[in-house]
């Protein structure tokens, strides 16, 4: 594969270059002409049974660069995972080995379908528990510790932000797993590139800078920004926990509802960093937006490209087609049972028992206050079962109006919805 040379021109394009090592250095590495281009690593530490948000901007930046001719690397932190960075919020708990170890399964498979394995530039998958494990605490403090000053350790952000609270010696010594990281990739596989998010910018350098002092080599470091709503905050939360690219842990259908809710003002960054999209696209796509926000238009495709991208083009489908019933626009019997199952309990879902009238069913899933209400609601025509108008009061549903192996679909008005379990 022939190595693109405007891949860089690209990453600043999308935003996705935060800080970085000497700019020129870099886009002279980036644009070598050898086989296999530059080889380059980030990485990923099982510290929860899923990657999430954030890791994503990873995976698919370690996408671009293999698309365009260079080799990628991708660590899965068997060793820093038994750790975990230092966070501003307090001292992380540390998960068993076993624990650890079965996260590291659960991490490749989710990395391993974004990235080519075949070819001239393979990614190669590493673990940093093969290097690590079996490396004495002499070793480590005379061979890694003797090249990082004290005085820079204690000057990083997080462990400055930590001194009153307290830091362990555990957390406090992360950087040095991680930069012996790329100085074994670097030793042994000829890695001399690495990338992170910017909060890792301090463990991205200390690697270049190790490299430097350990071997006289010369290595390079970029960092992708951190993405945040408008108002500064952190994307990586959702009301119901984190944003998990494991299905089981979020489905389908919430991933596909959380980027269609994504604010008018940011999606176009959202799409220059989490599709790819062309840049004439992007653009009128952001135009389109600006022009006719009430359409949606940016979102919808946003929505379709990162959930295909991540959960395939079937759970795309059927998140789409579950979105239309639920509101009216298709038919609920069609869809995929455990696609309407995940909806339903991402719209807010109770349980009750076949036989449970109909104006008590709309007050314990939470879409009127009373029985009075209820009834009124449907005397105004604005209540519905599964998306058909319910017009008698004394109404008790039945076995056939149960959809899905076990829903009933209430509506008040066109978008107040919620779904009864039966059972």
């Amino acid at each position: 594969m022939t190595v693109d040379p405007h891949l860089l021109d690209d990453l600043e394009w999308r935003g996705l270059l935060a800080h970085s090592t000497d700019l020129d250095a870099l886009r002279a590495a980036l644009s070598t002409t050898e086989p296999g281009g530059v080889r380059f690593y980030v990485g990923f530490d099982p510290t929860a049974p899923s990657l999430h948000l954030g890791n994503l901007v990873q995976i698919l930046t370690a996408r671009r660069l293999q698309q365009a001719g260079h080799t990628p690397y991708p660590l899965v932190g068997g060793a820093t995972g038994m750790i975990g960075d230092p966070r501003d919020s307090g001292e992380r708990t540390l998960n068993s080995l076993d624990t650890v170890q079965d996260w590291v399964g659960r991490v490749r498979r989710q990395i391993e379908p974004f990235l080519s394995f075949e070819g001239g530039n393979a990614a190669v998958m590493v673990n940093n528990y093969d290097w690590t494990a079996s490396l004495s605490t002499i070793d480590f403090l005379r061979d890694i510790g003797k090249h990082f000053p004290v005085n820079r350790m204690l000057a990083r952000d997080v462990v400055k932000s930590r001194l009153e609270a307290g830091i362990s010696y555990t957390e406090f010594s992360y950087i040095l797993l991680q930069s012996m990281d790329f100085l074994e990739l670097y030793r042994q596989h000829g890695v001399t590139v690495q990338f992170g998010g910017s909060d890792q910018w301090g463990n991205l350098t200390g690697g270049v800078e190790l490299i430097r002092r350990a071997e006289g080599g010369k290595a390079h470091a970029f960092a992708t920004p951190l993405i945040t709503k408008s108002d500064g905050t952190k994307y990586g939360k959702t009301e119901g926990g984190a944003l998990w690219l494991d299905p089981a842990m979020m489905s389908p259908y919430a991933f596909h509802q959380f980027w269609l809710n994504a604010e008018d003002a940011k999606v176009g960054e959202l799409l220059r960093v989490f599709t790819f999209l062309s840049r004439p696209e992007i653009d009128s796509l952001e135009a389109e937006t600006a022009e006719k926000p009430f359409l949606r238009a940016g979102q919808k495709a946003l929505a379709d490209e990162v959930t295909t991208l991540v959960h395939g083009a079937t759970e795309t489908a059927n998140a789409k087609a579950a979105a239309a019933a639920l509101f009216g626009s298709g038919d609920l019997g069609d869809l995929n049972p455990a696609t309407l199952s995940a909806a339903l309990r991402e719209a807010g879902a109770t349980r009750a028992e076949l036989g449970t009238p109909y104006v008590d069913l709309l007050v314990a899933a939470g879409l009127v206050r009373s029985k009075g209400e209820a009834r009124r609601t449907i005397t105004e025509g604005g209540a519905y079962l599964n998306n058909e108008r319910v017009t008698d009061p004394e109404l008790v549903p039945d076995g056939s109006h149960v959809v899905a192996g076990g829903w009933l679909v209430l509506r008040r008005g066109k978008r107040n919805l919620a779904g009864v379990e039966i059972g």
